[in-house]
Formats: structure tokens, C-alpha cells, sequence
């Protein structure tokens, strides 16, 4: 057996090790939470776009009618929520700022979606991808807060409903570019990290994060 197959197999149950030249960054249990998340949020948009408005109606289609999108969504929504508050618990240690990363907030910030900015000392996540992550969690909140008062909405007052209408479009629309971002920065950016995210570890060890000693020990 190779070191890359190696790798791949030391992937379902370990991560944050090096196999040879392979960096095993993410086990299996963090990349099916990543793809549950993934994938919910597109059910959720593709069956949230037609009831929106009209523009996206033929959206309805592929999932079997715009009836079909009002019941599948509110519920696509939790199943969303409850995969987003998974990663929470799995990543937040991982996600936990240092005093380095509070130089992210400001323009520094940028950095992470134009790679600009590139810290060898770093650790396994920058500041960067720690204010996404945060960003996306406090993201998958206001969407459920919100989503909740629109599925029923006769039990909320007349502005409590218009507020959560507002809060609903412009969440789930920063969270579509957010999401953008996100894949263009694992694939055409940095080719390397989609691969982490499907077989455990990147294509080659250069492009890969570096992760701490500590982790590199345990």
C-alpha cells in the first residue's frame, strides 16, 4: 500500500498527522459534516429561490413543484441548522481565536478571499477561516430564528414578521456569495484543500495548511 493510500485510510478515523509526504487533514466524520452542510443549503436555496419569487419558478421543477419546495424547505432548513450546529461542536476548538488571528479583523481580512495573505506559523485554520466559520454559524442562526417566525407566521406580531422576511433575504443571500467564495477558494484557488474535503488529505503536502507541532505530534 502506498503513503497516499495510507493516508486515505488513516483519514477515516484520524487527522492533523502526516503519513510520509501526505497530510491527513480532515477525518471522515469532519467531512461528511461539512458536506451535510454543504449540501442541505443548496436544497434549502434551490427550494427556497421559487417561493422568493417568481424569477426562480422553474427552479421548482427539480424538486417537484412549487408545493413541493413549501414543504420541503422549512424542513430542509432544520435538517441545515442541525448539520451547521454539528460543525459547531466538532470545529469550535479548532476555531478558537489566538492573539494572532485578531489582526483578521479589519482589512487583513480580505487576505482570505484573495489568498494574499499567507502565514507559514499560522496553524491548521487563519483568522480568516475563523471569522468564516463564525460567520457562517451566526448565519445558519438568523436563518433558523427567521425561518421559524415565517413558517408560522400568524403566531408573531405584523413586525416581527417583516423583520424576520428581511433578516431571511439578506442572510440567505450574503450566505450564497459567502458560499462562492468558499468554493472558489478550495478549488481554483487552492486546488489542494477540495481534495482534504473529499479524500482526507490534499493533493500534495506543499499546498496544504500548515498545522501546528501539537497537532503534528498527537
Amino acid at each position: 500500500m502506498s503513503l497516499a493510500e495510507q493516508a486515505i485510510v488513516r483519514a477515516r478515523t484520524t487527522e492533523d498527522i502526516a503519513v510520509g509526504d501526505e497530510l491527513v487533514r480532515h477525518r471522515l466524520s469532519s467531512r461528511v459534516i461539512h458536506w451535510a452542510v454543504g449540501v442541505l443549503f443548496l436544497v434549502c436555496l434551490l427550494s427556497g429561490l421559487p417561493i422568493w419569487t417568481p424569477v426562480f419558478g422553474w427552479m421548482a421543477g427539480l424538486l417537484g413543484g412549487l408545493a413541493v419546495c413549501r414543504v420541503l424547505h422549512p424542513w430542509a432548513g432544520l435538517l441545515f441548522f442541525a448539520s451547521a450546529a454539528a460543525m459547531f461542536v466538532h470545529w469550535l476548538k479548532d476555531m478558537r481565536f489566538t492573539p494572532r488571528d485578531w489582526d483578521w479583523f479589519g482589512p487583513k481580512a480580505l487576505a482570505y478571499v484573495t489568498y494574499a495573505e499567507h502565514d507559514e506559523e499560522v496553524g491548521k485554520y487563519n483568522g480568516g477561516q475563523k471569522l468564516f466559520f463564525f460567520a457562517v454559524m451566526l448565519g445558519a442562526l438568523g436563518l433558523l430564528v427567521s425561518g421559524v417566525v415565517l413558517w408560522w407566521p400568524t403566531r408573531f406580531p405584523q413586525g416581527v414578521r417583516v423583520a424576520s422576511i428581511l433578516l431571511h433575504e439578506v442572510t440567505f443571500i450574503l450566505f450564497t456569495v459567502a458560499i462562492v467564495f468558499h468554493v472558489y477558494l478550495g478549488t481554483a484557488a487552492l486546488p489542494g484543500t477540495f481534495a482534504a474535503m473529499t479524500r482526507g488529505t490534499p493533493a500534495t503536502f506543499a499546498v496544504a495548511t500548515v498545522i501546528t507541532a501539537d497537532a503534528m505530534r498527537g
